[in-house]
């Protein structure tokens, strides 16, 4: 192995400066300017403290309960609601889009949904 590998490139080391613990298993914003990569905390991480988080990947995940879509289409993470929703809707402010995709078709009613995290930055609105 290179004497220079730190890490597998699908999980991170995250400093968690958001004023809040992060539990594990919640998706998390890495970035905060033009665009972000969304991940999801593999371990409880509180405020002020690292913990790893994955970039990519597949995991079920919380959605808009009214948000439907087909495998393979983009979803938006609405930090407001802190859910994941359909392309169709219109992103507000510090929502993220483009980062990750539908895993599986998403139905109405249903509040959670299986997706793949890419590890590709999105847009933040």
């Amino acid at each position: 192995m290179a004497k220079n590998f730190i890490q597998a490139g699908n999980v991170l080391d995250y400093t968690n400066a958001t004023g809040s613990d992060i539990a594990s298993g919640a998706v998390v914003k890495l970035g905060a300017t033009e665009d972000a990569t969304l991940a999801v905390a593999l371990v409880d991480i509180a405020n002020g403290a690292s913990g790893a988080v994955q970039i990519a990947g597949v995991f079920e995940v919380p959605k808009v309960s009214a948000a439907v879509f087909k495998q393979g289409e983009s979803l938006i993470w609405d930090v407001s609601v802190g859910k994941f929703d359909d392309n169709q809707a219109t992103p507000a402010t510090g929502d993220v889009s483009g980062s990750v995709i539908a895993a599986a078709d998403g139905a109405n009613t249903e509040t959670t949904c299986k997706a793949l995290f890419t590890g590709r930055p999105g847009a933040i609105a």
